[in-house]
């Protein structure tokens, strides 16, 4: 206990980083269970699949389809889409080091980013983008709903889900001191998540390693449904419909999409979708 004590009174700075891509590393780095890599908590397995079971839904998978599945987590969607005999099925991660997990399951899975997809034009007649642009920073989102629309093949459907309304909760209170940081965590979360912390302190300090607490919550972009479908009209994606996202968590919408078959224009853009109830 006194090189506890010791480590905490004396130990370096702590600091706090929101880069979303050096969470998903770490998260994959330090994983115990693979459906962490969903990024929905621990224990949210039978949410996540209940989700993926909607999406398969609204798309109407056929055997035929090629899925394309940005930001698939631990593959659940794409083992439905073998399941359901899709002629091909494709998933891709923000980092190698998550990819390299999920293609242990037998799965076709690769590094890639929202405005940089590693895919070739007009491959998918299915692209889902599920729990995942709401991480992804604003300036970032046209060009990504461009990349949606170039690698669709015409008629494609496109469902991209989970944008919330607004933005999300403040990020935890930051510290300087790991002493400080965790009296907080004792005091909000309880024991369980102080002494998971404390585990994660006494490790950076023995490998001398800088104590970098990383976050993955921070809410990057967020969207009224008139705003999102005119961004994605102007990509060229042409709305079907878009409903109330109506599992956990709340306040976020769905959107299903086809592939605009005509060049967008400006009345396009600017029409103002009329939310439908969810099925």
């Amino acid at each position: 206990m006194h090189f506890v004590r010791a480590a905490l009174l004396y130990g370096p700075m702590v600091s706090r980083s929101e880069n979303y891509v050096e969470y998903c590393r770490e998260t994959a780095r330090h994983l115990h269970n693979l459906q962490d890599l969903a990024l929905r908590g621990k224990n949210k397995q039978t949410i996540t699949r209940r989700i993926q079971e909607r999406i398969v839904r609204e798309v109407e998978l056929r055997p035929d389809d090629d899925v394309l599945d940005i930001g698939c987590g631990d593959g659940t969607l794409l083992q439905m889409a073998k399941t359901r005999g899709a002629h091909s099925a494709i998933g891709l991660l923000a980092t190698e080091e998550e990819a390299a997990i999920v293609r242990r399951l037998g799965i076709e899975v690769r590094q890639g980013f929202t405005d940089q997809l590693p895919v070739p034009d007009e491959s998918a007649s299915v692209v889902v983008c599920n729990n995942v642009l709401l991480v992804v920073p604003r300036e970032k989102i046209p060009a990504s709903l461009r990349e949606f629309h170039r690698v669709a093949k015409p008629g494609a459907r496109i469902f991209v889900g989970e944008i919330p309304l607004e933005p999300g909760p403040p990020p935890e209170p930051e510290f300087p001191t790991a002493r400080q940081t965790l009296a907080y965590l004792y005091r909000q979360h309880g024991f369980r998540t102080w002494f998971g912390m404390l585990r994660r302190m006494l490790y950076w300090k023995l490998t001398s390693k800088p104590m970098v607490i990383r976050g993955g919550s921070t809410i990057s972009f967020f969207a009224e449904p008139s705003e999102f479908a005119a961004l994605a009209a102007e990509a060229g994606l042409e709305l079907v419909r878009c409903w109330h996202h109506d599992d956990w968590p709340a306040n976020r919408y769905n959107y299903l999409f086809r592939k605009a078959t005509a060049v967008p224009t400006a009345a396009t853009a600017e029409t103002v979708p009329h939310p439908s109830p969810a099925a």
